[in-house]
């Protein structure tokens, strides 16, 4: 379950920080949050792809060690990323 070019282009354009910007960690986390969404979605209709349960497992912890990253870096940019993308309650 991939992202199109264009859901990936909304996305960067949403995070970005700067002008070039693809590679931040704000933009790596809003394309993984896409991509998980995705793959629950198609879970949830086919309860036994255990291949793909395993790819969002993966997604879901390298997010996980993302935010924390951001989150020691710079608490501010942090938060307000938990807030655009509705992460946490």
């Amino acid at each position: 379950m991939t992202l199109t070019k264009n859901e990936k282009e909304k996305v960067v354009k949403e995070l970005k920080t700067h002008k070039n910007d693809t590679g931040s960690p704000e933009v790596q986390v809003g394309i993984f949050t896409e991509q998980i969404n995705k793959l629950t979605d198609h879970l949830k209709k086919h309860k036994k792809d255990e291949h793909s349960r395993r790819g969002l497992l993966k997604m879901v912890g390298k997010r996980r060690r993302l935010l924390d990253y951001l989150k020691h870096k710079d608490e501010k940019r942090y938060e307000s990323l938990v807030k655009k993308l509705g992460l946490r309650k």
